[in-house]
């Protein structure tokens, strides 16, 4: 810091809230505390999975970065060393004004552990935004942020800012096309303060119970089941020691935001600010992975998408939809449809069609093969007359020549599929052997236990 000059006077603020200015921070959770991404969060932590061809957890840093966010505190749990090896090897440990901390714990089974831990390091200063590492957003928190500076200065009661959108629902299911439960919400439509939050309300016998205090303390309540939950949250400090203080608070949505809801002694309050033309979505399950990552190659996520950030030199965008990296050997033959991405190094056959995928670097692609719909990740190698179709394949996969992927495959790192092998609809299929107890990579009381894991020899 460079020395006064001599007879200058300092300025000095009358401003109480800008003489107490915190740089704001975030946490991001780099555990998601599920199993939904199994077996493949088996081996990768699923904020390092590609989402086309980019680790999920650069497109929320990237956000924080572009929103303002000055400290950002990453949770590691499962595969922590994995996720702190990657960001101290990447760009975010050198960027000016912007630092990111990792926070490593290996018995947490829970966000609600995570945030314990976090209130102990006593790390977080003032206002902060909680968000975890598999969220994908373009919006301006500038707006969400005064509305929440601003309610704290009327009511030291208003904790917490959700995030919300109109949701899109699937015309096919019961869910958004994000494919989550549908969610029930009651928002006081004057204050904007959050009433009620039910994700999994018994629907299908035609109704929904309201606590009728609910509506004689509030003039006005409207009920929404057409509203999406970004999950991105504007948090006081008070937010963090009440996890503290309650150990039973162990979810984010299902235990902390309905507890307090029904809690009339302590007091506190919860607000939505609904965004209307930015995007926000987190990747829950595949197929949010599968809606979100066709969302960021139709540029709804701009500026946040492959070519911006990557550089606009190493991937050109080309006509419907389609980008395709340096270093691409492509067979005259072939055919890209709309919406494909094309990493880096592949190289593709003759008479091979490819559309609505995005295919990794240094994949090899052989002739008439066939990809719909799919996730190709890198190092891949597809011999001739294979067919896929809504897959997801991972590294170090190798298809043998005719092997026939049917819909909903998801295939988990070096796998090898055999000549001509048909591999049944929604198989998943891994080298590991799969677990029978439960570990830190998911929330002890959610589990996934649907989805069994298929091995094929």
């Amino acid at each position: 810091m460079g020395a006064q000059k001599k007879g200058a006077t300092a300025r000095v603020s009358e401003d109480p809230e800008e003489l107490a200015r915190h740089p704001l921070q975030a946490i991001l959770l780099a555990d998601s505390f599920t199993t939904k991404f199994r077996p493949i969060t088996l081996e990768r932590p699923k904020v390092l999975l590609p989402l086309v061809n980019i680790p999920m957890i650069n497109y929320t840093l990237a956000w924080l970065e572009s929103a303002g966010v000055e400290e950002v505190f990453v949770f590691c749990c499962a595969h922590s060393k994995q996720v702190i090896d990657y960001l101290e090897s990447s760009e975010w440990s050198s960027q000016p004004n912007f630092s990111v901390a990792t926070i490593e714990s290996h018995n947490s089974i829970s966000a609600g552990d995570a945030l314990r831990l976090i209130y102990e390091r006593n790390v977080i200063h003032g206002d902060f935004v909680l968000i975890s590492g598999d969220t994908v957003s373009n919006m301006s928190l500038t707006q969400a942020l005064q509305e929440h500076k601003d309610r704290r200065k009327k009511d030291a009661n208003a904790i917490m800012t959700m995030v919300v959108k109109q949701s899109k629902p699937s015309p096919i299911t019961q869910q958004s096309r994000l494919g989550t439960d549908e969610l029930f919400m009651a928002i006081n439509p004057v204050t904007k303060q959050l009433l009620y939050y039910e994700d999994k309300a018994e629907y299908s016998k035609g109704f929904i119970s309201l606590d009728k205090t609910l509506i004689a303390d509030n003039p006005s309540v409207i009920l929404h089941n057409d509203k999406q939950d970004c999950y991105i949250d504007i948090c006081s400090q008070e937010v963090l020691s009440l996890f503290t203080d309650n150990f039973d608070y162990q979810h984010l949505r299902r235990h902390f935001v309905k507890g307090l809801l029904v809690d009339d002694i302590m007091g506190y309050k919860i607000f939505t600010h609904e965004i209307h033309s930015s995007y926000a979505a987190r990747i829950d399950n595949f197929r949010s992975y599968d809606t979100i990552s066709k969302d960021i190659i139709q540029r709804w996520t701009y500026p946040f998408v492959p070519d911006v950030l990557c550089g606009s030199s190493a991937i050109k965008v080309e006509r419907q939809g389609t980008y395709r990296a340096s270093d691409v050997t492509l067979s005259r033959s072939a055919q890209l449809g709309s919406f494909t991405f094309i990493g880096q190094g592949t190289k593709i056959g003759n008479d091979t069609k490819i559309s609505h995928s995005v295919i990794g670097e240094r994949c090899t692609i052989g002739s008439n093969v066939t990809i719909e719909g799919s996730y190709i990740w890198n190092n891949v190698t597809i011999e001739d007359g294979c067919q896929l179709r809504n897959a997801i394949v991972c590294d170090g996969v190798i298809l043998k020549s005719g092997a026939v992927l049917q819909p909903g495959v998801i295939l988990s790192f070096k796998v090898v599929i055999g000549q001509q092998f048909v591999v049944p609809a929604y198989s998943k299929v891994s080298l590991l052997q799969q677990p029978t107890q439960q570990d830190s990579d998911e929330e002890l009381e959610y589990a996934d236990s649907t989805s069994g894991t298929g091995e094929l020899r």
